[in-house]
């Protein structure tokens, strides 16, 4: 096997070089290889992609649809998602110059501040979250200002976000806003982003809105910045969680004309544009698959309710999710706030994969997150595992 020349090494990006791995992958790596684990660790649909998602792929292959496709994707895609977001947020995007459909929600995050931020700017992030954010816009030359708001629910307050821009202003470009939470399952009220809405359109902020888990909502009615500042905000979304298609990242972005341009630009430059028989799955999920995430929000659920319930009956303590399919569950008093400690002793001894909270950012230490995308077996018999490794260590 090759090795570098050694006049080359550490002639690598320094800003990559820095940046370490997701936290998130590397615990999930490091447990997997434990004989017997049952990993609730990511985010991973058990459910099969629709059967009429599956062949909408199929017959593309089968018609040699295997050329380029156009880069800011299929016009009859494009329309379908513009359709989509016309329906459910009531937001008319042009899609012709107002969507692109990228691969997955990760490279619409990647493209959208890549080509959004310079060196200097901030952007504004709500924490605990899907830890891929901070990196994202650190190597994009700017510097992610996290905001703990355990203390107010797991949600960003107009309140809390006008008193970090007084402190954090200068610099400032965007919020970047997930919503339902990755890991926490939180929602935010309508009126919690109008308010939003007003400090966002009071400093001249985008608003980066990562709705990927917006179909997967419980008892609760899903609402969207996009809806209320289509002029600063910037949607992503995707497939991946709605319709168990995690395998076929199929993503999108949509704004206003000008920064999709910018954003369109970016994409064609990381990927050139996305697999045809992908796009034409999607286009299936979207135009006719529109009850599929009503099914799948059914099984969620009841997994949810069960997972909560018994967690609690075991002492630990949490909101309830309403949306996504995670539970942020706070460690025993008894453990302490080591996190991190606490999910490794319960892989190894109870056999049982847990995300660390510290893993999401500030506010996360003392928390674990719980994949409810599981078996119902597997969640039956991860709950009796850690309820014995409970009454051990107590």
């Amino acid at each position: 096997m090759p090795e570098l020349a050694k006049d080359l090494t550490g002639t690598i990006n320094h800003k990559l070089a820095a940046t370490s791995p997701s936290g998130i992958r590397a615990f999930d790596r490091s447990v997997s290889k434990i004989p017997g684990i049952i990993k609730l660790t990511l985010g991973e649909p058990d459910m099969n992609t629709p059967e009429h998602v599956k062949q909408a792929a199929i017959k593309s292959i089968q018609d040699n649809d295997s050329h380029y496709a156009p880069q800011m994707g299929k016009p009859e895609l494009l329309k379908a998602i513009s359709g989509y977001i016309k329906r459910t947020r009531g937001v008319d995007y042009d899609p012709e110059n107002e969507v692109v459909v990228t691969v997955g929600a990760t490279e619409a995050l990647a493209a959208t501040l890549f080509s959004l931020l310079n060196t200097g700017d901030k952007v504004i992030i709500p924490t605990p979250v899907f830890a891929l954010y901070f990196p994202l816009v650190a190597m994009a030359g700017a510097t992610p200002i996290q905001v703990d708001t355990s203390a107010d629910g797991f949600v960003l307050t107009p309140e809390k976000l006008e008193e970090i821009l007084q402190k954090e202003g200068h610099g400032a470009r965007a919020v970047l806003l997930n919503y339902p939470s990755n890991p926490t399952g939180r929602e935010y009220p309508e009126e919690t982003l109008k308010g939003l809405a007003k400090v966002i359109e009071k400093h001249h902020l985008y608003a980066i809105a990562d709705e990927i888990y917006s179909d997967l909502v419980y008892g609760v009615d899903h609402y969207s910045l996009a809806s209320i500042i289509p002029n600063r905000t910037i949607f992503i979304s995707g497939l991946s969680k709605s319709h168990a298609m995690t395998g076929y990242r199929l993503g999108y972005v949509a704004g206003p004309q000008e920064i999709i341009a910018s954003i369109g630009k970016m994409h064609a430059f990381l990927v050139t544009t996305v697999t045809d028989n992908v796009q034409a799955a999607a286009v299936e999920a979207l135009n006719n698959g529109q009850d599929d995430p009503v099914e799948f929000r059914k099984i969620y659920e009841k997994r949810r309710d069960f997972v909560t319930a018994g967690l609690r009956d075991l002492g630990f303590e949490m909101s309830t999710p309403e949306g996504a399919f995670y539970i942020f569950a706070k460690i025993p008093e008894a453990f302490g706030k080591d996190d991190v400690k606490f999910a490794t002793e319960l892989a190894h001894q109870a056999k049982v994969g847990v995300t660390p909270g510290s893993a999401f950012g500030a506010g996360g230490e003392g928390y674990v997150r719980l994949s409810y995308a599981s078996s119902d077996e597997d969640l039956h018999e991860a709950l009796n595992r850690i309820g014995k490794f409970v009454k051990e260590l107590n």
